[in-house]
């Protein structure tokens, strides 16, 4: 009960809250145009290319689940050090320039004062509302991560867990199983690569509609890169992804095991039947997660450039 008053507290309130470090007005004075900026930067960026709302929310989701919300997924790589973003998890990310962008503009206005990783939380709440999906604010005030290291992104969800796994996986970051669904219902967005799915092709899975089957084997004729929607509006926030499992129509075993789960079909089913439901439950997971082991004070920096530490 404690932490779901302190969750609402977090959505609801404007002031500073002590037990994060952080507040929604945050930069109210040290720069007050930050959530315009990080806005029209994303609608611009989106209007052109309407495929990076997706690319920015699983960067926000890859950047939260290793080391915390602090940017670390940004970092470059160097001679003597392998990134984030250099593992095979992270190279299908997109959606850098925006932020590259974003960080930019601030310096200009408000030099050394919004950290990466705000940038990056906002800028995928833009995209979750551009898409068409719920409107939601995050508190602001994390510090940029000095740490990026490809061997942490072993701790990311690989596309063939089933539900059990994602269960246990996401209970470890403090989330529920219905957190978790809803998170996963960001797959309402975008598209998978064959390689992340064509396994259940070679020995058919069970759970797989066989005409959705032979779909998925016609993308991969194309090769490993090759995309295949996770659902019938890629570009739209909405609860189709949810009606496509209840068809076995998931593209990853992560995605069709939350239906064939007895622990999380009921919850599939609820989402399924009741978008605005969804909505409400995706906004509270989001804002959940952009909490994940904030950086604050000297525990990080506000990197003057987004890909390297300063």
């Amino acid at each position: 009960m404690a932490n779901l008053l302190t969750l609402f507290f977090v959505i609801m309130s404007g002031f500073k809250l002590g037990v994060y470090g952080l507040s929604m007005n945050y930069y109210l004075f040290s720069c007050p145009f930050v959530d315009s900026v990080v806005k029209n930067n994303v609608n611009t960026a989106l209007q052109d290319d309407p495929t990076l709302a997706a690319g920015l929310v699983r960067m926000h989701f890859h950047d939260c689940f290793i080391e915390g919300c602090d940017g670390s997924v940004l970092i470059d790589s160097t001679k003597e050090n392998t990134a984030e973003k250099d593992s095979p998890a992270n190279l299908s990310l997109r959606g850098y320039k925006v932020i590259d962008d974003i960080k930019q503009e601030l310096e200009k206005q408000c030099p050394g004062v919004v950290s990466c990783a705000d940038i990056l939380a906002m800028a995928a709440r833009d995209a979750v509302f551009f898409a068409g999906g719920p409107v939601y604010n995050i508190p602001k005030g994390r510090k940029d991560g000095t740490r990026s290291k490809i061997e942490d992104t072993f701790n990311l969800p690989p596309p063939f867990f089933n539900a059990s796994q994602l269960v246990r996986m996401f209970g470890q970051h403090g989330f529920s199983p219905k957190d978790m669904v809803a998170l996963s219902g960001a797959h309402t967005l975008g598209a998978a690569r064959c390689v992340s799915f064509k396994e259940r092709l070679t020995q058919l899975d069970q759970t797989l509609d066989t005409e959705f089957a032979k779909t998925l084997s016609k993308t991969c004729n194309i090769g490993d890169n090759a995309e295949q929607p996770f659902d019938a509006t890629r570009n739209d926030f909405d609860n189709s992804y949810f009606n496509s499992l209840v068809s076995n129509n998931g593209v990853l075993t992560s995605d069709q095991t939350l239906y064939n789960s007895p622990q999380t079909r009921n919850i599939v089913n609820m989402y399924a039947m009741n978008e605005a439901l969804f909505f409400l439950d995706f906004q509270q997971a989001m804002v959940k997660m952009s909490l994940l082991d904030v950086k604050e004070g000297s525990k990080g920096e506000v990197r003057k450039n987004c890909r390297k530490i300063n």
